[in-house]
């Protein structure tokens, strides 16, 4: 770069951070690292009624925990700040007089019912709803005489005449007949700046030398340009990503799912999978690769490499991620996160969870199964119970097995005199009886599988019956055959 690279992320606290913004984030983190440059965080905070300060914190939890360091903003300083737009007015309303002073911002007294009410009938006309400019045709002494009474104002901006043109970073030569990008305001009557103004002046003060954000801005872009130029200055190079999409096309929302930022942290996905999955959403580095660290990306990261179609979000994906990198973690950090959710949640009693010995090995014997803390007791909730309730279909499978009661009872036989209770003798005993039986194993081990843990799908049926020990092995098989027989029809006199 000629010259040295400083991006910004600058979200509006009127919520969470929800994934397009993180994605914004990262990539303007990512492209920074990559470069030497500044990551600068502003908040953009103008809209008094729906800023909160809670979302403010929240945006600063999810990028934090998403490991987005930035160099310069709230918490941090800097020789740009404030880094808060409610702290800025000053700044806004100076250059925004400027632009009234050179001609090129106007006063408008119009009320929001009649400009809702133009608005209306142009679109009923067929025409583009912009501003009819009747403040702009207002002659000076008129204007200055409605200020001196009293009457509230904003400021627009004048738009000319022509057509704006910039290389954008992604997508390349666009171009906007400014025909139909209106006189905005710039100032509202509140003399609070609007979005396109304010992010000028900041972006200009503060150095800012390239803007990647959301395609969703690109009908700002063609706006922001013209302030630039009507304020003397040079606007930073541009580059608009592409949307983010649901599985079924459409902007992503709620209704596909999780959005938030934090949602997926507390719903047991790791920093490292958010980041990793996150970068893959519109941007590839040889379209084979999907597995990168945070310092890889770093490296790796290039305008060039994203793309201009839309993303789509899977979460199918997202969860297998997860799974690749919490079965990469250390057997001692997934039970703890394991146990950090079963206390959060108190899906166990705080007793359940005492022996830790015991909860290392089953998340151990759980295995790939669990990509996530949330799934554990999925496949371990029978060690935690006194009596297993299975699931119903389950069931129906182990009581359409001719025979299964009788091999139950077998089994729990065999297992009551199994010595040493470790894995190999346990299933030698199972097999030999499958052989003794003259059927397959899995005659034995599904029904026992189903006895013991009340499903079909659990860990291997040996580990299970190590994590409950002899007695409780025993004592659910035997059960298992007292209820089998207890509901089969007595036989004919």
């Amino acid at each position: 770069m000629s010259v040295p690279v400083r991006v910004r992320f600058a979200p509006s606290p009127t919520g969470y951070l929800h994934v397009g913004g993180a994605r914004t984030a990262l990539f303007n983190y990512l492209f920074a690292r990559h470069h030497g440059g500044v990551f600068v965080l502003r908040i953009e905070d103008t809209d008094r009624e729906r800023s909160t300060e809670e979302s403010t914190e929240a945006i600063y939890e999810a990028m934090k925990w998403l490991g987005l360091a930035w160099d310069e903003g709230p918490g941090v300083g800097g020789a740009y700040g404030p880094y808060h737009q409610s702290e800025r007015l000053p700044v806004y309303a100076e250059w925004a007089e400027r632009l009234l002073r050179e001609g090129n911002a106007y006063r408008c007294f119009c009320n929001p019912e009649d400009l809702k009410a133009r608005r209306e009938a142009a679109m009923t006309r067929g025409e583009p709803p912009r501003y009819d400019r009747t403040c702009l045709r207002l002659p000076p002494g008129e204007s200055d005489a409605r200020v001196a009474r009293g009457e509230p104002f904003a400021l627009r901006f004048r738009m000319p005449d022509g057509e704006t043109s910039w290389n954008d970073g992604v997508r390349g030569s666009v171009t906007f007949q400014n025909a139909v990008l209106d006189d905005l305001v710039i100032l509202r009557t509140d003399r609070h700046p609007t979005y396109n103004f304010a992010a000028v002046v900041d972006d200009h003060l503060m150095e800012i030398t390239h803007v990647l954000r959301g395609d969703d801005h690109i009908s700002n872009t063609p706006r922001q340009i013209r302030i630039y130029e009507a304020l003397g200055w040079t606007p930073p190079q541009f580059a608009h990503v592409p949307m983010i999409l649901g599985a079924d096309g459409t902007r992503l929302s709620k209704r596909h799912g999780a959005t938030s930022v934090t949602t997926f942290r507390d719903e047991g996905f790791l920093p490292e999978t958010m980041v990793n999955f996150l970068a893959l959403l519109g941007w590839a580095y040889d379209g084979e690769r999907e597995m990168f660290t945070l310092r890889e990306l770093e490296e790796a990261f290039t305008l060039d490499r994203v793309s201009k179609n839309p993303a789509i979000f899977n979460y199918e994906k997202l969860e297998w991620m997860n799974g690749e990198y919490f079965r990469a973690l250390p057997l001692a950090k997934r039970t703890d996160l394991v146990l950090e959710h079963l206390r959060s949640t108190k899906a166990l009693p705080e007793a359940a969870l005492a022996d830790r010995a015991f909860l290392v090995k089953a998340v151990e014997a759980a295995g790939d199964r669990v990509k996530r803390p949330q799934q554990f007791l999925a496949y371990s909730a029978y060690l935690f119970v006194d009596r297993v309730d299975p699931d119903p279909a389950a069931w129906s499978d182990l009581a359409a097995k001719p025979g299964a009661s009788g091999r139950l009872r077998k089994l729990a036989d065999a297992l009551e005199t199994v010595d040493p209770f470790e894995h190999d003798p346990l299933e030698a005993a199972t097999r030999g009886l499958a052989a003794t039986e003259g059927v397959k194993a899995g005659e034995v081990i599904m029904p026992a599988r189903i006895a013991l843990t009340g499903k079909k799908v659990t860990p291997g049926i040996f580990d299970v019956m190590l994590l409950l020990g002899r007695e409780r092995s025993v004592r659910r098989l035997r059960d298992a055959a007292d209820r089998l027989e207890a509901a089969s029809p007595a036989p004919a006199s």
